[in-house]
């Protein structure tokens, strides 16, 4: 019997005609190779590789842009939502002395963008930059994380024009899951498209902090913070503050008001207010929020509002039902803001 002929090590099916090899899942850069060994080819021959490998390269080659390391936390407690920018790597140079001044910024889409930006500081004269710096969203809620989308974009600090555009990664947030850290290290990509068909508008969120006290006889309603306000103002922001209007049939103690804070979309109020009223009387009441856009000399402008009570439906309602049940405790919720007057449902 002739002896066995050694079985051959399988082939590797070749590329179709005219098609380069593909490039895999690892965000488009070249996974054939480990990154300490990329790192090692002089830049010039590592160019000429990639040509020779894409004749044409794809529009999202992210070959010269660079390469950016994150991760995302959403705390699902406290409704916010945490990106520490760690570093980036090999970021495509900006200016004259090959280097760049880089910083990164987010925005969350769908949104209004200069309520929503949060930006880290910028590090001068490097390619290899190492930011280290944690950025926090505030009043982030199961629904946002099933509909929103980080986008996270690397810059160029020009100091005598405007900031140039490195590259950019997007993150949609159902991909996180609540309370555990998710790491990324990604190659950044030329600016994508935003497809703002869908785009509701947004008017921004409050959070409320409601307590039936026995001691002192009346609900005690906490105005916190608000976020994401919608611009007012010709400069893009507001000076934003706070009505209450407890209804019906309370007569001129059924107002406050908080005080104004200049320039934000983002403030931060912690004011307290009390109403006389007797335990029982609350499930017929209703609490009016709406916040509002001061404006000197003229008619303040209705930014959004919602209202907490019997009436109302959803988060709303279910606020309103947790506070009149337990008694002498402080309950914190966000609402989404509307833009109508005294809306009473969700």
């Amino acid at each position: 019997a002739s002896p066995a002929r050694p079985s051959r090590p399988p082939r590797t099916p070749k590329s179709p005609p005219g098609h380069p090899p593909e490039v895999g899942d690892s965000g488009g850069c070249p996974p054939a190779l480990p990154a300490r060994l990329w790192g090692s080819f002089p830049s010039s021959l590592l160019a000429g590789v990639l040509t020779r490998l894409f004749p044409s390269p794809p529009p999202s080659l992210p070959a010269t842009l660079g390469a950016l390391e994150f991760s995302l936390l959403y705390d699902q407690d406290n409704s916010s939502l945490h990106c520490t920018l760690i570093k980036a790597k090999g970021l495509k140079p900006m200016d004259s002395n090959g280097l760049a001044d880089p910083y990164v910024k987010l925005h969350l889409l769908p949104g209004a963008s200069k309520s929503n930006k949060l930006r880290t500081k910028t590090l001068r004269n490097t390619r290899n930059p190492v930011w280290n710096e944690t950025l926090v969203y505030h009043g982030i809620t199961d629904e946002d994380m099933q509909r929103k989308t980080l986008r996270i974009s690397v810059c160029d600090e020009d100091k005598f024009g405007h900031n140039e555009f490195i590259g950019e990664t997007r993150v949609a947030l159902k991909k996180l899951k609540a309370n555990q850290k998710k790491n990324f290290n990604i190659c950044l990509e030329r600016v994508i498209p935003v497809d703002r068909g869908g785009d509701v508008e947004e008017r921004g969120k409050i959070l409320v902090s409601l307590m039936y006290s026995t001691q002192q006889g009346g609900l005690i309603v906490g105005i916190v913070r608000c976020v994401h306000l919608a611009a007012m103002d010709a400069n893009g922001y507001s000076d934003p503050f706070v009505k209450l209007w407890l209804k019906p049939d309370m007569g001129k103690k059924a107002k406050h008001k908080t005080q104004i804070k200049k320039k934000t979309l983002n403030p931060e109020f912690n004011e307290e207010f009390f109403y006389d009223i007797k335990h029982s009387d609350l499930a017929k009441k209703s609490l009016d929020i709406s916040v509002w856009d001061y404006d000197i000399g003229k008619s303040n402008d209705y930014i959004g509002g919602c209202q907490l009570g019997i009436t109302a439906k959803g988060e709303r309602l279910k606020h309103w039902y947790e506070c009149l049940k337990n008694k002498d405790k402080k309950i914190e919720r966000w609402h989404t803001l509307q833009n109508e007057n005294h809306v009473a449902s969700d």
